[in-house]
């Protein structure tokens, strides 16, 4: 399926949306932590979204391509290097959740690690350094611990796989990757994947199901 305008995304627990709350200059969020970085063997291609997304028009850039412009190559550390410094921060703990934030002349990760009995923590890594910050407890509310843990549990795909799926069909940078209830519901756990692309600076972001690395649905993004 593939949709235009800003994507509603996943609906996660309030915990992760306390992750992404500030100072966001990307849109979109998403999370796992099983690092195997191998494919999944289920992968396939999918059929109903195509491989790439249609390039934007010549001409001056929107405020929102302009910030991806400026922001994404100042990065040095990408989600995944963000990812395994949260994951190093919070002993047995998952990848849940990253995000590119920040300005140029200070980049970081917004990223958020969640441990198997559902405790989730944010912790803040520095996109040029790839130090991450004291981690930050999140929602200690023990319906939303349950419900990550479960999560947890139904996700065989991991960060690394979803953004593979995702950059296989659009080529560029991940700068949000989040894990949470699929849009369509039915007990499907998924990963929001934001892909940008350096010759437009648009932002494609993909749902894909967390069993099977199926993609849901997509969206270009070319304000």
């Amino acid at each position: 399926m593939v949709r235009r305008g800003r994507p509603a995304g996943p609906r996660t627990i309030g915990l992760v949306c306390a992750v992404a709350a500030t100072g966001a200059l990307l849109s979109g969020c998403g999370d796992s932590g099983k690092d195997t970085g191998s494919p999944d063997k289920s992968a396939g291609p999918s059929r109903a979204v195509p491989a790439t997304a249609p390039a934007s028009p010549t001409g001056s850039l929107s405020a929102d391509q302009a910030q991806r412009k400026a922001l994404v190559p100042k990065a040095k550390v990408d989600y995944g290097q963000a990812l395994k410094a949260a994951i190093a921060a919070v002993p047995s703990s998952e990848a849940i959740a990253a995000e590119l934030k920040g300005t140029p002349a200070s980049p970081y990760w917004d990223t958020a690690v969640a441990t198997t009995d559902g405790a989730a923590y944010a912790v803040r890594v520095d996109a040029v350094s790839g130090k991450a910050q004291k981690p930050q407890p999140q929602s200690e509310d023990p319906d939303d611990k349950q419900q990550l843990a479960a999560r947890l549990t139904k996700a065989t795909v991991t960060a690394q796989q979803a953004a593979q799926t995702a950059t296989e069909k659009t080529k560029g940078t991940v700068t949000t990757i989040e894990l949470g209830d699929a849009d369509h519901g039915n007990d499907t756990v998924a990963w929001t994947v934001g892909v940008v692309t350096p010759d437009d600076w648009n932002e494609t972001t993909y749902e894909i199901d967390a069993t099977n690395r199926k993609v849901l649905w997509m969206n270009v993004d070319q304000d």
